[in-house]
């Protein structure tokens, strides 16, 4: 059962870098162009969000899991590289994370607060935050660099990254262990799930309030731009944090389990084997999947994304007649 789904496993880590790459690439291009009728608030957190998933795909997929597939040995397995791989990855899936986290409160004060809107809702603080958040989470992570040793040397290079004993037993490694597991991704998951939370409770009370102050409380229909545009950055939002609680479901799922039945996850059977991969897999899918949300949801980037596409076919064809 575990040969069969090692080979599943490979077909869908290729498949994922062929189609994320060239995704997240496009979002990046259409965004960098604010042509979606988005404030450029959103539009810079939806930026960054791409550029760390790009980023999550060239490290995760291609650099780590492609790699280990189709070149056991090469430059990237030497020890030191390896470390440093290893510590590029963790802060890239950190930052794709707790970008969506961001953008999260971002709509909820520009929702809930609007004493507050005015000042943090700008360009200029998504900027601020994004590159504070990205540097803190990379500071975090350098400790990962020493928590492995060489697997093997061959003509006396060390190759490859073994986690080091002393990091499942000293009290100090466990604790950095079980804050790095809270810090991602269930803080996110608690903090997401509060701010839709009160994002909605807030959009219900203030909908009734707008429908009484415009005589809908009586049955009449009119349109309200502000309510509609609230709509569509509701949904934005509730599709962005939606699709990413319920890709990292899995991985929150393990945790838990192992947590409580105090279990080695390195001596389970080939259910528990599957759950856990299929529960990365899924984590690793959360990196292109904004892209088809942005599609989804707004009309103006589908039509930027549908010019886009057809450019290079456009440009093939003139070449062609000429």
């Amino acid at each position: 059962m575990r040969a069969t789904f090692s080979i599943i496993d490979k077909i869908f880590y290729v498949i994922l870098a062929i189609t994320a790459v060239p995704v997240n690439l496009v979002a990046i291009v259409i965004l960098s162009q604010r042509k979606c009728g988005l404030s450029t608030c959103i539009t810079r957190y939806l930026l960054v969000m791409a550029a760390t998933d790009l980023l999550v795909v060239i490290t995760e997929p291609i650099l780590y899991q492609i790699n280990s597939y189709f070149f056991p040995i090469c430059f990237l397995d030497i020890t030191t590289v390896c470390k440093v791989m290893a510590i590029l990855r963790r802060t890239s899936i950190d930052c794709s994370v707790w970008l969506t986290v961001i953008l999260s409160f971002d709509r909820y004060v520009a929702i809930c607060c609007q004493k507050l809107k005015a000042k943090y809702c700008t360009k200029e603080t998504a900027t601020l935050v994004s590159a504070t958040t990205c540097i803190l989470l990379c500071l975090k992570n350098i400790p990962w660099y020493f928590t492995y040793e060489p697997g093997k040397e061959i003509d006396n290079v060390p190759f490859f990254c073994s986690t080091k004993t002393s990091y499942f037993t000293e009290p100090g490694w466990v604790g950095f262990d079980w804050f790095d597991t809270v810090l991602t991704p269930l803080l996110p998951f608690a903090f997401i799930l509060l701010l839709n939370a009160l994002t909605i409770r807030h959009i219900l009370v203030a909908s009734r309030v707008r429908k009484r102050l415009r005589g809908q409380c009586k049955g009449e229909n009119r349109s309200d731009p502000e309510m509609e545009s609230r709509r569509k950055s509701v949904i934005l939002l509730f599709t962005i944090s939606g699709s990413f609680i319920l890709l990292w479901l899995g991985y929150v799922i393990e945790f838990f389990y192992y947590s409580i039945t105090k279990t080695n996850n390195y001596d389970h059977n080939d259910s528990l084997y599957i759950f856990e991969q299929v529960g990365y897999m899924l984590q690793n899918l959360n990196c292109c999947t904004n892209t088809f949300v942005y599609v989804v949801t707004q009309a103006k980037f589908r039509e930027q994304f549908k010019n886009v596409v057809k450019y290079p076919i456009t440009l093939i064809v003139q070449l062609i007649k000429q």
